[in-house]
Parts: structure tokens; C-alpha cells; sequence
């Protein structure tokens, strides 16, 4: 019977080059479609589109540096970071409606909904991110 640790191990492969593609992509539409992303920038903070742009930066190089062994732990800590670094973003979101504003007419309550739900699956993310930032991760062969 295969155990659960077993059964992660065979899959930390895939789900490090997934979340590689995951982070990587996500970074190229801070380029792509910057007003998108700067309207969730908290008021608060100066320079929204310079901060979209240093995120999406880093998000690109830390999506590739997960890829490599050599590089996967501190990146894989990196997102970490960063995860922790735009959380209150993603509460303004939700704390500004600015999810509602942001959604198509008829698609308000919808993207609300989303915009809570990615609260905690921050948590998630950021669980994902330290999987792979173990010291005792299996090494690639």
C-alpha cells in the first residue's frame, strides 16, 4: 500500500514545474495588463504601477528559480515572501470591493465571492511554496 508521503514525493516533480508555470505566468500579465493589477494596489501605498511591475519581476524570477534545484529553496522562500508581501492587497480587494468594481456588469457578486475565497486560499499557496522550500526535500536525479 502506498503511503501519503510516497504517494507527494512522486508528485513533487510535476507540482513544482506547475507552480513554476503557475508564478511565471501570473508575472507576464503584470506586464501584459498592468491597470488590472494596479487598481488592487492598496491607496495607501505609493507608486501602484511601479509595485505591479517589482511583483510581476519577481514573481517571473521566482517561478523560474523554483524550476532548478539549485535555486528551488530560496525561490520556493521567495514566494513565500511575496505571498506574505501582497496579502493585504488581496484583503483590500475585498475590504474596498474593489473585486466588484472590477468584474463585469452582472459578475459583481461573483467576483466578490472569489476575492474572499482567495483569503484563505493564500494559506494554501503559501503551504505549496514552503513544500518545496524544505531543506529535506528529495533532490532531483
Amino acid at each position: 500500500m502506498t503511503s501519503l508521503r510516497d504517494t507527494l514525493t512522486r508528485f513533487e516533480r510535476p507540482l513544482r514545474y506547475a507552480m513554476g508555470a503557475v508564478y511565471v505566468v501570473t508575472g507576464a500579465l503584470h506586464f501584459l495588463a498592468p491597470a488590472s493589477f494596479e487598481r488592487v494596489v492598496p491607496s495607501s501605498l505609493p507608486r501602484p504601477r511601479a509595485l505591479v511591475y517589482v511583483s510581476g519581476v519577481a514573481e517571473v524570477v521566482l517561478g523560474v528559480g523554483v524550476l532548478f534545484e539549485r535555486t528551488r529553496r530560496l525561490s520556493a522562500w521567495g514566494i513565500v515572501a511575496l505571498l506574505v508581501a501582497v496579502f493585504p492587497a488581496n484583503v483590500y480587494t475585498v475590504t474596498d470591493d474593489v473585486a466588484g468594481e472590477l468584474a463585469p456588469d452582472g459578475m459583481e457578486g461573483v467576483a466578490r465571492a472569489i476575492a474572499w475565497a482567495r483569503l484563505p486560499f493564500q494559506g494554501v499557496l503559501v503551504l505549496w511554496a514552503w513544500w518545496h522550500a524544505r531543506p529535506d526535500a528529495e533532490p532531483e536525479t
